[in-house]
């Protein structure tokens, strides 16, 4: 860390941006430390009792693990066997699974080979046997005894045995054919079953291969070239949303009110109890689209002049990025970091599947299984799936505020660090490690009630009444408004953070004030802005959708292509939501570093704006039409006072 101890916190709140450095909320950083030992700890405890052996290898219903010499289990026949040369598992009925328990329901043997071919008969399970040395019945049967021992049809496999391969760094003998889990995936069977048009779905994805490649890059460079596109255009692309949305009420407006007034016409001469009903329905409708388009024009009035700012945020993030254009792979890094964790997060849950100690069952088995507070582990594995994945996102978060706060806030561009994401990343590690962790765990605090609601909600599906189907719904969706809710606060204190060095709490309540203080700006960027990133995201999929359509009409050596374009419009999907994230995270920053610099500043001698041309053209602007409008005072009165003529510049 970057000190041993926080700064002491002022009592009077004074905005300096980047001046001062402390370390902020130290003991949630040690606590999350903390339980990360405390993961760490349960992947060791798996490890060490076995689990990551008999995961990797494999073990058989009397508790040996294939591939090694075994310790015999007390009460346990066939148990503590030296299976040195058998390192597969096979299962005599592979098909028999246990859908609620989400296990096969069958005797598990280790052997030295997996059946490459059908096996029809008895006959032909020994000379397998002989010939190939792998025994594929139970171990107290010779293969000799195969076809002469009653106990056969019991302890020897189902037949016919399914050809079955051996499962990569798994070692399991798993059936090549997929429809022997027809009762696990019946739905997906039904699909596949036409074993012609998985060949045609398979064949056209690897035919295509090529093809797919160059859709998923054409939709990464589409991403950048709006982003930059986004900057010169925002205003035409702002303006022209807006008309469209007017014109559509107004016009929407003008058919209701025509058709009900044709339909009175009609009405007189025939009348009928449904064509009064009809007309009845129409004059509500008119009335309400009235209501409406009247509520959205004036809304629109209102907020005109923040439609302004909206559109100047979006030009100056064009500036960060060009600056700043590393910011460009900030998802693909967390992204990469995400998936590591969850791959170990995988791992270590297979392990916990298979830890414990040696229990015999009913039917004579061993399974392993945790008693006392070990068994509850995987709650506390739960929660840290849902904890660091959050605290990752938090980083990202952090590190995007910390580069562009730098940007904001240094005057001269030019005097702007060499690599300002590198030093936003120092001050994380350095100083906010804390304020990060704290915020994930807000976050996860809301999360895992949601979790476990939409789980009861699941299970009790089809068998709660229509009361309590209701209540959990509506619980459930004001859980994921508060996360949402939450989120946002959260991105903004960690903003606070990065220009003040201040702890968690303070941050979020300095940014919850000045967000209030703003708010109809706030709404204008939330609606107009996400709603302008949202086009582009659709922009982008169909743009690659289509171009992935008439590349994929000239191929004419498979049939079925579907497969191909779903997976090129979920990639496009995919990479246009991270790029235009990133860029909505950006015009947030932006936003908040503005409203304190506009509250702080007024661009006198001394108090000069940090703010870039565009949103000094913006405030100059509001100033003459305040001082048109002969008002003054309030949140607009501060900026009516005259800026600085050093005031910074771009």
């Amino acid at each position: 860390m970057g000190c041993c101890s926080s700064a002491a916190q002022s009592s009077k709140r004074e905005w300096k941006p980047l001046e001062d450095h402390s370390c902020t909320d130290v003991p949630w950083l040690l606590l999350f430390i903390l339980f990360c030992v405390g993961m760490g700890f349960i992947c060791g405890f798996s490890i060490a009792t076995g689990a990551a052996a008999r995961l990797l290898s494999g073990y058989d219903s009397y508790g040996n693990i294939c591939g090694q010499k075994n310790v015999k289990v007390e009460g346990i026949v066939n148990s503590g066997l030296d299976l040195t040369q058998k390192k597969y598992v096979f299962f005599l009925d592979p098909c028999n699974i246990d859908i609620v328990h989400q296990k096969i329901k069958s005797l598990a043997l280790c052997v030295s080979a997996c059946p490459r071919k059908e096996l029809k008969t008895l006959a032909d399970v020994q000379k397998f046997a002989e010939t190939n040395g792998s025994t594929l019945c139970s171990y107290e049967l010779q293969p000799s005894e195969y076809t002469t021992d009653p106990r056969a049809a019991k302890l020897c496999p189902k037949y016919p045995v399914p050809e079955s391969a051996p499962i990569p760094f798994f070692h399991r003998c798993a059936p090549v054919n997929i429809s022997c889990y027809a009762k696990f995936a019946e739905a997906l069977i039904t699909f596949v079953s036409d074993s012609s048009v998985l060949h045609r779905l398979i064949s056209g994805v690897m035919t295509s291969k090529e093809i797919i490649m160059g859709l998923c890059l054409l939709s990464l460079v589409l991403s950048m070239i709006l982003m930059v596109i986004i900057r010169y255009i925002s205003r035409v692309l702002v303006w022209i949303l807006t008309i469209i949305v007017v014109l559509g009420s107004l016009g929407g407006t003008g058919v209701l009110w025509w058709l009900y007034a044709k339909q009175r016409i009609s009405a007189s001469a025939v009348e009928s109890q449904i064509a009064k009903e009809n007309l009845q329905a129409l004059l509500i409708y008119a009335i309400s689209a009235t209501v409406f388009t009247v509520i959205l024009f004036l809304i629109m009035l209102i907020m005109r002049k923040r439609v302004a700012l909206t559109i100047a945020l979006f030009h100056v993030a064009g500036k960060v990025f060009i600056h700043l254009p590393l910011l460009v792979f900030q998802p693909f890094w967390t992204f990469f970091v995400l998936i590591l964790f969850w791959t170990y997060w995988i791992t270590v849950l297979l392990f916990l599947g298979t830890t414990g100690n040696p229990v015999p069952n009913e039917e004579g088995f061993v399974e392993f299984r945790m008693v006392g507070p070990l068994k509850y582990m995987w709650w506390y594995h739960v929660v840290g799936l849902i904890w660091i994945s959050e605290f990752i996102l938090a980083c990202q978060q952090m590190t995007v505020a910390g580069a562009v706060v730098t940007y904001y806030f240094t005057r001269e561009k030019r005097n702007l660090p060499f690599t300002p994401i590198l030093a936003s990343v120092n001050r994380l590690v350095c100083y906010h490690l804390g304020t990060v962790a704290k915020g994930s765990f807000i976050i996860t605090l809301v999360k895992i009630p949601r979790m476990i609601l939409m789980y009861i909600h699941t299970q009790l599906k089809g068998k709660e009444n229509a009361c309590a189907r209701c209540m959990l719904k509506a619980c459930i969706c004001c859980l994921w408004c508060l996360e949402k809710c939450l989120t946002y606060l959260n991105q903004n204190a960690y903003t606070a953070t990065a220009i003040n060095s201040t702890n968690f709490c303070t941050s979020a309540k300095d940014a919850f004030v000045i967000l209030v203080e703003n708010a109809l700006r706030v709404a204008a960027i939330n609606t107009v802005g996400d709603f302008m990133l949202f086009l582009g995201k659709v922009l982008i999929v169909c743009s690659t959708g289509l171009a992935g359509i008439m590349l994929l009409n000239y191929q004419r050596d498979y049939t079925v292509w579907v497969l191909p374009l779903i997976i090129v419009c979920l990639f496009a999907f995919l990479v246009a939501h991270c790029f235009l994230s990133i860029y909505e995270m950006v015009v947030d920053v932006l936003f908040l570093c503005f409203a304190i610099d506009t509250k702080y500043n007024d661009g006198s001698p001394g108090r000069e704006f940090y703010m870039d041309k565009v949103l000094m053209e913006f405030v100059e602007n509001s100033r003459k039409s305040m001082k048109e409008a002969g008002r003054g005072g309030g949140a607009e009165g501060r900026e009516l006072k005259p800026m600085a003529s050093g005031a910074s510049s771009s």
